[in-house]
């Protein structure tokens, strides 16, 4: 015969669980169809491990203010050009921005509302006071 431990107060780090394991199989139907597919689920997971580096941040945020060429983007973060450069290829690679050229300049914006959108509801989330 095992005993059982007894329950442990959760630290401020542990997610609070239930205390039964029942199971609501109206709210489960309800949600299962909404769950996405693993390879959606992949995708959304390598477009935010993009957003995860404080550079790209960075350069996002200038980017959201207004469209920047290449030189003035990378004095704006004090990063090198080449440095600017490598960050924005990737963030074109996930379709976070895009650019035109004009005449010896290349200018970068972010590459559509959404990804405006998005940066702007992270940084406003980021800012609220947690309840």
């Amino acid at each position: 015969m095992t005993k059982s431990k007894p329950k442990q107060q959760l630290s401020n780090l542990d997610s609070p669980t239930c205390d039964s394991s029942e199971i609501h199989l109206d709210n489960i139907r309800q949600v299962q169809p909404e769950i996405i597919p693993t390879e959606k689920a992949q995708q959304m997971a390598d477009f935010f491990g993009t957003l995860a580096d404080p550079h790209r941040l960075r350069l996002l945020s200038a980017l959201a203010k207004q469209e920047l060429c290449v030189c003035d983007l990378a004095a704006s973060v004090k990063m090198s050009e080449s440095a600017v450069s490598h960050q924005l290829r990737i963030l074109r690679t996930m379709r976070l921005v895009k650019y035109r050229r004009e005449g010896r300049n290349v200018y970068y914006s972010l590459k559509d509302s959404h990804v405006t959108n998005i940066y702007r509801e992270v940084a406003k989330h980021i800012d609220e006071p947690e309840v």
